[in-house]
């Protein structure tokens, strides 16, 4: 309802949901300063908002509220944990770590859907296998484990999901992988999870780093199998997505440097026409075809520097189905780098750790005053 008036040219100015709109306005400007009325509203889409409802005595107090970032997530988990038998060894850090970009409601999703699994694998407490199955479940859809593929198609997916792995185990600032499977899972015939770094900027490098792993499997596919699937169709659509981004928003390109063509108020999203000439939409489709084309060679060469190990992969692939952490660094060695998600809760722990000796010392202090002014009976 509080879309921007005139913004759908097919039905014109004299919808329904636009005059229910301007009376909301007319109506909000009849308070009075002490009628003691406050008007709190939500919305998904403050991009596409009517400017006349942001202005001063309507909706003119906006407060952001994002998804919970590292340390947060960890403290809602405290929340929903409390009534679960947990197991030991369970490690809340590595569940905040696991759980990027999701909310408070699917952090509760997962602790229930986590203890579900626990109940009908008869166990007494939930472990750490009950959340990780829980997170797979959640992002990836349920195991179908009765679908029927031959040798070839499991070899295909295994080489496939090893370039992946492999070339985002090489990259500095890929994100690091947690476990692959070849193990149908929704609509996929494979899945590599990652712990994706939440940074707060992003620069060209990650960019370039995560596009060369996206195009991994279809590179090993080229490489090692002589051969191309549809398998590769997710990775493709979102490397594309991300060189166009890089080109026409963000400004990494040879050719269109420091210009951006990004509409954050949204209102070319029903224009016929792009905010540049045609001239302009060729560069920017050669941009985005010429960085695609460096980091599939990019991709295509580490296979090759790490053949033996991206093949020792992709046997245990076949032969296991599942393969994790552990099993990709005893095979490709351990990464020489830390994950900003490690360095954040190492920060994190200090600065508590530093609030709480200063906590204690001022309790010492206190405790030291009261004695030295108690009286002393003669």
């Amino acid at each position: 309802m509080g879309r921007a008036r005139g913004k759908n040219i097919m039905t014109g100015g004299n919808d329904e949901r636009e005059s229910t709109l301007n009376q909301l306005l007319t109506e909000m400007d009849g308070f009075g300063t002490n009628s003691g009325v406050i008007i709190l509203a939500a919305t998904n889409r403050a991009d596409v908002l009517d400017s006349a409802l942001l202005r001063a005595g309507r909706f003119d107090r906006q407060i952001h509220v994002e998804l919970p970032d590292l340390q947060e997530r960890k403290e809602i988990f405290g929340v929903h944990l409390r009534p679960l038998k947990l197991d030991a060894s369970l490690d809340i850090d590595f569940l905040a770590k696991q759980t990027p970009g999701f909310s408070g409601a699917d952090i509760a999703n997962v602790c229930n859907e986590a203890a579900l699994i626990a109940a009908r694998n008869n166990h007494k407490k939930v472990g750490k296998q009950d959340f990780m199955d829980a997170v797979d479940r959640i992002v990836g859809g349920l195991e179908r484990k009765t679908k029927i593929m031959t040798e070839e198609e499991k070899r295909s997916i295994a080489f496939h999901e090893a370039g992946h792995a492999t070339i985002s185990w090489m990259l500095r600032w890929a994100n690091p992988l947690v476990k692959v499977t070849i193990v149908p899972r929704g609509m996929a015939l494979g899945a590599a999870w990652y712990l994706p770094e939440e940074r707060q900027l992003t620069n060209e490098e990650h960019i370039l780093d995560e596009l060369c792993s996206l195009l991994g499997g279809r590179a090993a596919e080229q490489l090692f199998l002589q051969q191309t699937s549809t398998g590769a169709l997710n990775d493709l659509e979102r490397a594309t997505k991300q060189a166009y981004a890089m080109v026409a928003y963000y400004g990494m390109s040879d050719q269109l440097k420091d210009v951006s063509f990004y509409d954050s108020t949204g209102r070319y999203e029903y224009g016929f026409t792009k905010p540049y000439s045609e001239k302009t939409a060729e560069i920017i489709d050669k941009e985005s075809a010429r960085i695609i084309s460096e980091q599939m060679q990019r991709a295509r060469q580490i296979l090759k520097d790490n053949e033996e190990g991206h093949h020792a992969l992709a046997n245990l692939l076949i032969e296991r189905e599942v393969i994790t952490h552990e099993d990709v660094e005893r095979i490709l060695g351990p990464r020489p780098w830390k994950s900003r998600g490690d360095e954040i809760m190492e920060a994190n722990a200090a600065a508590n750790a530093a609030e709480n000796a200063a906590k204690s010392k001022r309790r010492t202090t206190k405790k030291k005053e009261n004695t030295e002014n108690k009286p002393v009976n003669s």
